[in-house]
């Protein structure tokens, strides 16, 4: 698999950091182009030198995945400079209030996590769908996650969104499931990454008391399944969101 991803193009959006860098930084260490997106311009800048000290074939795009034209522009400009996009990996995600009731969560911040959290996953594969289908081919990858699933009490923004996620996996799979284009998502349970430093204390130690491995889950981990979902190994899998849970999830 050393060159799994040898003359691909991807797209990761989220990359300056946690979960979006651990994958990019894998695919590109498996022979592939890559193009972080994020908000974070300087770590962004910061990261992406260091994996080109690495040798590796990195890019960086300030951008923000909830402004349509903005996204639009920013990859368009890679299939123009690449001429094709094979990877899109939607990392992109905010937490929003976490160990609060949602009697007391307030509108804007739940508006805020919708926003980036769903509205910016449908405009990332939206945009990606269409530079993908002028060749038929493309794997489309979702982070949602478990709370999306089975409910994390105190983070009704955070769940509903991700709930969200998994409709639109299962949904856009099946729109495109006759062509060589696959969706799928990725459901992780509590994973050590830099976002999860805004969590409360009693949040995350209850996550963490859910997940019979009881801990949590690492970048690598997630970027070791995330890679394979994106392959061209993973031909007969769309439309479905893959746990990786420690046991927590059953079903």
């Amino acid at each position: 698999m050393d060159k799994r991803f040898e003359g691909q193009i991807a797209i990761v959006t989220g990359g300056a950091s946690g979960i979006g860098l651990g994958i990019a930084e894998r695919i590109a260490r498996e022979g592939g182009q890559v193009v972080l997106f994020d908000l974070a311009e300087s770590k962004l800048q910061e990261v992406s030198k260091q994996l080109r000290d690495d040798g590796l074939l990195v890019e960086r795009t300030p951008v923000d995945v909830t402004d349509e034209q903005a996204l639009e522009t920013a990859m368009g400009d890679v299939v123009r400079q690449y001429g094709q996009l094979d990877i899109v990996v939607n990392c992109a995600g905010i937490i929003g209030p976490s160990a609060t009731k949602i009697a007391d969560y307030p509108l804007a911040a739940f508006e805020k996590v919708l926003k980036v959290n769903l509205v910016g996953t449908f405009l990332v594969t939206q945009c990606a769908i269409r530079h993908m289908l002028p060749r038929n081919y493309g794997r489309i990858l979702l982070l949602a996650s478990m709370a999306g699933k089975d409910g994390n009490p105190g983070m009704a923004g955070y769940t509903a969104s991700k709930a969200g996620v998994f409709g639109l996996v299962k949904g856009i799979g099946k729109e495109y499931a006759q062509t060589g284009i696959t969706v799928n998502g990725l459901a992780p349970a509590v994973i050590a990454t830099p976002m999860n430093q805004a969590t409360a204390p009693d949040q995350l130690t209850y996550m963490t008391s859910l997940i019979p491995m009881r801990r949590l889950g690492t970048v690598e981990e997630v970027a070791s399944l995330a890679c394979w979902i994106v392959s061209k190994e993973a031909t007969f899998n769309t439309g479905f969101v893959f746990d990786l849970s420690g046991g927590r999830a059953t079903y």
